[in-house]
């Protein structure tokens, strides 16, 4: 079977656009208070446009990713739910658990706010592999 990269580009654009609202909503309401705390402890600035802009592009990067990933798999397992969330988990561990851990080790952060951005992102990606992948179908 082909993969239909149109469908790809469409379901990830989708997956893509619920992480990003699923980060702002992390960063900007859910952990803001934190995150100007440790910009503050670390003598930093809050990330600014350049940085916001290149987060929003990667992440949609990542919705594409789980739902090329969603294609590849449902050749082996079948379409649906189990494939989707097969696809949301391995790109959330690379990239919360992972990334999210080190980093949050490396600057001191309260191990409180690594679990809560771990199960937050967990919700997140998981749910934007369901939404995403359901917009895939063959060529």
């Amino acid at each position: 079977m082909k993969i239909n990269f149109k469908r790809v580009v469409l379901g990830g654009l989708i997956a893509g656009l619920i992480l990003n609202l699923g980060e702002t909503l992390l960063n900007e309401v859910v952990l803001v208070k934190q995150m100007e705390e440790t910009a503050s402890r670390l003598h930093i600035e809050r990330p600014g446009t350049l940085f916001i802009g290149l987060a929003i592009l990667l992440t949609f990067g990542l919705g594409l990713t789980i739902v090329l990933l969603y294609a590849l798999i449902k050749v082996r397992l079948g379409a649906g739910i189990k494939s989707a969330l097969l696809a949301g988990l391995i790109v959330w561990f690379a990239v919360y658990v992972y990334s999210g851990v080190l980093t949050g080790v490396a600057i001191a952060l309260n191990p409180v706010f690594i679990i809560i951005g771990i199960g937050w992102g967990l919700v997140e990606y998981l749910l934007a592999a369901i939404i995403g992948s359901s917009f895939y179908k063959e060529a």
